[in-house]
């Protein structure tokens, strides 16, 4: 997808430092991605905050387990 964005200079060449890109696009894919997958973990963590995990199986079983297969 084609996108003309008007962004801050300074701001284009730090996420390049901090990204160790070449490309302005390269950069933006990347900052992109780390955005989606920080809402995404964000996401996930509030739903485990209000339906915690429960785990049925000792540590000791799991391991068994693991061994079997």
């Amino acid at each position: 997808m084609k996108v003309t964005a008007i962004i801050d200079d300074d701001l284009v060449k730090d996420a390049m430092k901090y990204a160790k890109a070449s490309s302005i696009t390269e950069t933006l894919k990347l900052a992109l991605n780390e955005y989606v997958r920080l809402r995404r973990l964000k996401e996930l963590s509030k739903i485990v905050k209000n339906q915690p995990l429960e785990f049925s199986l000792t540590a000791e079983e799991v391991r068994n387990l693991n061994r079997e297969v």
